[in-house]
C-alpha cells in the first residue's frame, strides 16, 4: 500500500521536499509517527492533515493511493 504525502509552507522547508511517498502506513496516526521519525523536527509546528482533500484526525484509516497534505497555517493579504 502506497499513499503521497504532500508538505506545503514551512513543513516543505523542513523535509526538504513537497512530497514523499510512504509504505504499508495504515493510519494517519501510524503515518505522522513514520513522519516525526524523518522529520523530527516537524512536532514543534502546528498543522493540518487532510486524507484526499478532506480535513480529518489520526483515527483515519489509509488505503492505497490515497494523498495526504500536511499543511501548516496561511497568512494571506
Amino acid at each position: 500500500m502506497e499513499v503521497k504525502v504532500l508538505f506545503f509552507g514551512v513543513l516543505a522547508e523542513i523535509s526538504g521536499t513537497g512530497f514523499k511517498h510512504y509504505y504499508d502506513a495504515k493510519s494517519i496516526g501510524d503515518l505522522m509517527h513514520r513522519i516525526h521519525d524523518d522529520f523530527p523536527e516537524i512536532v514543534h509546528y502546528n498543522f493540518r492533515v487532510s486524507v484526499n482533500s478532506e480535513i480529518t484526525d489520526d483515527d483515519r484509516l489509509l488505503k492505497s493511493g490515497d494523498e495526504v497534505a500536511l499543511m501548516p497555517p496561511f497568512a494571506g493579504g
